[in-house]
């Protein structure tokens, strides 16, 4: 039977990896936009410090060689095809939903790195790449969520308590909050009146 707390981990799953796609989406058009003309000016292009166009003109944009937000659009609808399969009441492999963990802890780094280069090294935020990292992390926490609550995580079975525990407590959605808290507290601090001026 699907729990409740199982399927309220996977909407959350879907709603972010739909948001994810879209923003995804938006940063390979305008990808594209710049690969015809650098510089172009692009919708989000608002102010000094936050511009789309500076952000995918920097070399971590294509750390793979292709723009990072072609990932996106692999990789979202792949985690939106495996929440609507859990909503149906599919249950999945172990090994397969501990690999999509693995996948989702890879996802959070590596938003967690161009949130990081995007603010301490170049500098200039990118309003679309903000939205994927805010959908990375929903993502994150609504599949380790279910994979905490499903068991099938590969720890002991005492960890898996505390983590079941932590889980029905809603810690979880404490810490994710608490990121998302802290990732808009950081970019007022240092940005503070550039973001609207």
């Amino acid at each position: 039977m699907f729990k409740k707390s199982d399927k309220k981990a996977m909407i959350a799953t879907l709603a972010a990896s739909g948001l994810g796609l879209i923003a995804s989406i938006v940063l390979s058009y305008e990808a594209l936009i710049l690969a015809a003309n650098k510089d172009a000016v692009l919708s989000c292009d608002i102010n000094a410090v936050v511009s789309c166009a500076a952000v995918a003109n920097h070399w971590s944009a294509t750390l793979l060689g292709i723009p990072n937000s072609f990932i996106g659009m692999i990789a979202m609808p792949v985690v939106m095809t495996i929440a609507v399969v859990l909503l149906t009441g599919v249950k999945l492999p172990k090994w397969f939903m501990q690999i999509t963990q693995l996948g989702a802890i890879a996802g959070l780094i590596f938003a967690g790195w161009m949130f990081y280069m995007s603010y301490s090294v170049i500098g200039i935020l990118c309003p679309w790449c903000l939205v994927t990292d805010v959908a990375m992390i929903a993502l994150f926490f609504g599949v380790t969520r279910y994979n905490i609550l499903s068991g099938v995580l590969p720890v002991k079975k005492s960890v898996q308590k505390k983590l079941e525990a932590f889980v029905k407590k809603d810690y979880d959605q404490l810490a994710m909050w608490s990121l998302l808290v802290l990732m808009v507290i950081a970019i007022v601090l240092k940005f503070g009146e550039q973001l609207f001026s």
